[in-house]
């Protein structure tokens, strides 16, 4: 039986996906054939989906975008056999986009049915647990250190020297969280992790449980993933049936158990602190620090707090060891970096490269430029507090330090492209009005800075005291930066001083008109 692969994830069945399955299977049943039809993780290309795949003697052979009134034809030409289309792809490993990748993260996403673990152990799932049973918790946590591997949620702080402090605290009762509120515009590499190979998450928890002594774990989902939620649950469960997680896992005598807690869309809940308030049924405001989460975190424990990418890199550190993973990357940013092309960009989606890339590489190349086939103006990395960066910064590395050189950082890896029609005034009156609207309120600097420079960008485009209040608005910024108790009102001030910075005619431009 011949096997078809169509993505189930949020994204292709934004676009279609389900309804492309329901023809598939119809046509078949037309023709008389059998097929399997496998609901597969997207391989992160969305400017493909829906991408339908079938198997061939020679690998698998793509077919895309597809859509529901080409299946029929698609049938007629000789399909699910690696028929001529004006919609084929060829095999998927030559699609120049995947190929130019290297995937260490996402190397099962879209290969497979993400809730079969039999799939998962096939392609080397659960191989770093089972190495880290065998290792002691400083072991594990050594493993990790020498990796390299850092943060991928934003701050890019050495996981390893978390996961040392959490293990060298000592409490009865300690936990891991990991932080699943992806909240930043143009970024969505948590949630195809969860929809496509949900299981290395949770191996990638429980192995963090291993190596710091936690017996308990919280996965904290935003609340816009239904998809990923859906996946989570079933996996979690298949998980437990096959002795991986639970009171026993593996027969080792180890305990570590994993719940879901859905978020309420309040974006400062991706800030780790205010995360664990709202784990703990509170109001999510941000705490002060220190104390820090691995030692006073959740309920008072010692609390290991990573992103969900970060957690699932760990199971390539454990499984093929810390000098493969960084045999990655460059200088102190090591591994992969999984970057979300996303905004005006022709080829749009999840692209794992190594560090050091640089950023016109990544949207020029890989990305293929504009969809509008303008020129592109400015590119945001990291988020809505992220640097809006001109072409004269795009040759910059895709690493750590080379964007804190130009004070830029890479954030969670999310790149939005804007062309040439951009007003970059209106950028920065966005970021003010985004921190405004997502502040928790509790320091106020953010909560009423945000306001006012809202007011005060609003006076600018009207053209009253264009010059003061640019001043006014640069000292606002500086109040913002050094007095935010964390980084919401803290970053707020980095995109809008880059608008002004580099693009001062859409700020000018009203004074001299």
């Amino acid at each position: 039986m011949v096997k078809v692969f169509i993505p189930g994830d949020t994204t292709a069945c934004a676009v279609g996906a389900d309804e492309v399955a329901a023809e598939v299977a119809l046509q078949a049943q037309k023709k008389g054939l059998e097929i399997e039809i496998i609901r597969n993780g997207s391989r992160g290309a969305f400017w493909l989906e829906p991408l339908l795949e079938t198997e061939a003697d020679t690998g698998r052979i793509a077919f895309g975008p597809m859509t529901t009134n080409a299946v029929a034809e698609l049938f007629d030409a000789g399909f699910p056999a690696a028929c001529e289309h004006p919609l084929k792809l060829g095999k998927v490993t030559d699609i120049a986009w995947l190929a130019r990748q290297d995937r260490l993260t996402f190397i099962r996403a879209g290969i497979t049915d993400p809730l079969s673990l039999k799939d998962y152990k096939e392609l080397g799932g659960f191989e770093g647990l089972k190495n880290a049973l065998d290792m002691s918790p400083a072991e594990i946590v050594e493993a990790v250190v020498q990796s390299g591997l850092r943060g991928r949620g934003g701050a890019a702080f050495p996981t390893g020297i978390k996961w040392r402090t959490v293990l060298n605290t000592p409490a009865e009762q300690k936990y891991i969280a990991a932080n699943a509120d992806e909240g930043d515009s143009g970024t969505f590499a948590d949630r195809l992790l969860m929809e496509a190979d949900p299981f290395q998450l949770i191996e990638g928890m429980t192995i963090c449980a291993m190596a710091v002594g936690a017996s308990e774990g919280f996965i904290y989902l935003r609340s816009e993933y239904p998809k990923a939620l859906h996946t989570l649950k079933h996996a979690i469960t298949e998980a437990k049936n096959a002795n991986l997680l639970g009171d026993d896992i593996g027969g080792s005598g180890r305990r570590f158990h994993i719940q879901i807690r859905v978020g309420a869309g309040a974006y400062i809940c991706g800030e780790e602190t205010s995360m664990l308030e709202s784990l703990e049924g509170k109001r999510g405001l941000v705490r002060f620090k220190p104390p820090l989460p691995a030692i006073e975190g959740l309920f008072g424990r010692p609390t290991v707090v990573n992103n969900v990418l970060t957690l699932a890199a760990v199971t390539t550190v454990l499984a093929n060891g810390a000098d493969h993973y960084r045999n990655y990357g460059t200088g102190r940013s090591r591994g992969t970096l999984t970057a979300q092309l996303a905004g005006n960009i022709r080829h749009g989606g999840l692209v794992e490269i190594p560090f050091g890339t640089s950023l016109r590489e990544l949207v020029e190349q890989i990305g293929g430029g504009t969809i509008t086939g303008r020129p592109v103006r400015a590119i945001q990395v990291g988020g809505p507090l992220g640097t809006y960066l001109p072409e004269t910064r795009w040759d910059t590395p895709l690493d750590y330090e080379s964007f804190a050189d130009i004070g830029a950082m890479l954030g969670h890896g999310g790149i939005v492209v804007f062309d040439n029609s951009v007003d970059m005034l209106e950028q920065a009156r966005f970021a003010l009005e985004f921190c405004a609207t997502e502040s928790c309120g509790k320091c106020t600097p953010c909560r009423v800075g945000s306001v006012r420079g809202v007011e005060l960008v609003d006076k600018i485009a009207n053209q009253d005291q264009v010059t003061s209040n640019l001043e006014l608005l640069e000292d606002l910024c500086e109040t913002l930066d050094s007095g935010s108790l964390c980084a919401m009102g803290g970053l707020t001030p980095m995109p809008v001083r880059s608008a002004i910075k580099y693009f001062p005619q859409d700020f000018t431009r009203a004074a001299e008109s």
